[in-house]
C-alpha cells in the first residue's frame, strides 16, 4: 500500500513524465496541453471534403501520426454537417464551413484550408469554439505570375485570334504571306500597372521588368500617402498599357474596377484578373469592351464558379480579344503538389502541438 501511495504521488507531481513513458507511439507522447487544446489519445478522425478540387496527378500523402481518414471527392452543402460531425480535423478547399456545421462538430479542432483564401470558413464561429484555422501560403509564386504573362502575351499579340483565323481559312483567303486582322503590340517598353503588392504582385513585377516593361505599383484605392514606391490608383488606371490584379476580395476591393475606372483608362489597356472574381464589375467590363475603353481582357476567375451559361464572362468568352480560363492560374502540377505537401505539413504540425500558417 505504501508503494502504491508513493507511486500515485509521483504521478501527480510529474504527470507528463509518466505519460510520455506510458505512450506507445510518438502520437501518444504528444498528449499534452498544446496551448490550444489538450489532445485526446484516440486516433483523430480526419475528413477531406473535396479531394476532387486537387489534380488527380497530385500525390496526397497521409499524415504521419495514427489517424482515421475519410476522403470525399466532393461534398454538397447539405452533406457537410453529417460528414464532419465527429471529425477532429477537417480539410476543405472550396466547400464552405458555416456556423451550423461547425457548431454540430463537437470534436473539431482544426480546419485545414487547402488554399490561401479562407472566406469559405466562418472564422468567428471557429474562434468562439477555439478551433484553429490554417491555410496554404506562397505555393503559387511561379504558376500565377506565369499564367498572368501567358494571358498578357496571348492578348497583346492576338495569339488566339490569329490561331482561330488560320483554322477558319483566313490565311488562304488573304492570298499572301501574312495578314493583319488583329492588333499586335510589343511587351517591351509598355507600362504594367499592378494592383496588389504581395508575393504574387512582386513576382509579376519582376517578370515585367525582365521583359522591359515599366512597372507601376498602385496605391490602395482611395488611400494616399503610401510612399514614393507607389503610384496613385487613378494615375495607374490612366497610364497603364496592361493592368493586372493581385489583391484579395474584401468589401474595400469589391468592384474596385467599374465604370468610373474604365473611363479613366486613356491608353486602352489590357485588363488581367487572376486574383478573385468580384474585383471587377463584370457588366461594366462588357460595356468597356463594347465602347473600346480597353483593348482586351484576360480573366481566370469569375463571381460565380463555375459560371452559368448566361454569366457576363461567358457571353464574351468567344470574342477574339477575350481569354477566359477556368480558375487554373494556380494549378501547375508543381504548384498543386507543393500545396498538397504544405497541407499535410500543416495538419502534422498542428497535431504535434506546433500549429503553423494560422489564420487569425
Amino acid at each position: 500500500m505504501a508503494a502504491l501511495l508513493i507511486g500515485l504521488a509521483l504521478i501527480a507531481a510529474f504527470p507528463w513524465t509518466f505519460l510520455a513513458s506510458y505512450s506507445a507511439s510518438p502520437r501518444d507522447a504528444l498528449l499534452q496541453n498544446t496551448g490550444y487544446r489538450i489532445m485526446s489519445r484516440s486516433q483523430p478522425h480526419i475528413v477531406f471534403l473535396d479531394r476532387e478540387t486537387l489534380s488527380p496527378l497530385t500525390r496526397l500523402r497521409e499524415p504521419s501520426f495514427p489517424h482515421r481518414l475519410d476522403v470525399f471527392e466532393k461534398t454538397a452543402p447539405a452533406e457537410v454537417a453529417e460528414r464532419i460531425a465527429d471529425a477532429e480535423i477537417v480539410i476543405t478547399n472550396k466547400v464552405p464551413l458555416r456556423r451550423e456545421s461547425i457548431v454540430r462538430a463537437k470534436n473539431l479542432r482544426l480546419v485545414a484550408v487547402a488554399a490561401t483564401g479562407t472566406d469559405i470558413v466562418d472564422a468567428k464561429a471557429c474562434a468562439e469554439r477555439g478551433i484553429t484555422v490554417s491555410n496554404i501560403r506562397n505555393y503559387a509564386v511561379n504558376t500565377v505570375p506565369e499564367h498572368t504573362f501567358a494571358l498578357i502575351f496571348a492578348l497583346r499579340r492576338s495569339i488566339t485570334a490569329y490561331r482561330d483565323a488560320v483554322i477558319k481559312g483566313r490565311w488562304q483567303e488573304a492570298g499572301q504571306f501574312c495578314f493583319f486582322d488583329y492588333p499586335i503590340h510589343d511587351i517591351a517598353g509598355s507600362t504594367l500597372g499592378i494592383v496588389g503588392d504581395g508575393v504574387l504582385g512582386q513576382a509579376v513585377a519582376a517578370l515585367g521588368r525582365a521583359f522591359g516593361m515599366n512597372v507601376l505599383f498602385s496605391t490602395y484605392k482611395g488611400v494616399d500617402g503610401m510612399g514614393p514606391l507607389y503610384t496613385p490608383f487613378d494615375e495607374v488606371m490612366r497610364r497603364s498599357d496592361v493592368i493586372t490584379l493581385h489583391c484579395p476580395l474584401m468589401p474595400s476591393t469589391k468592384n474596385m474596377i467599374a465604370g468610373r475606372e474604365f473611363a479613366l483608362m486613356e491608353r486602352r489597356p489590357l485588363l488581367i484578373n487572376t486574383a478573385r472574381g468580384g474585383l471587377v464589375d463584370e457588366d461594366a467590363l462588357i460595356s468597356a469592351l463594347d465602347a473600346g475603353q480597353i483593348e482586351g481582357a484576360g480573366f481566370d476567375v469569375a463571381t460565380q464558379e463555375p459560371p452559368p451559361a448566361d454569366h457576363p464572362l461567358m457571353r464574351i468568352a468567344s470574342r477574339p480579344n477575350v481569354i477566359f480560363t477556368p480558375h487554373v492560374a494556380w494549378a501547375s502540377e508543381e504548384a498543386v503538389q507543393s500545396l498538397a505537401d504544405q497541407l499535410i505539413d500543416n495538419v502534422e504540425a498542428f497535431w504535434a502541438g506546433a500549429p503553423r500558417n494560422l489564420v487569425t
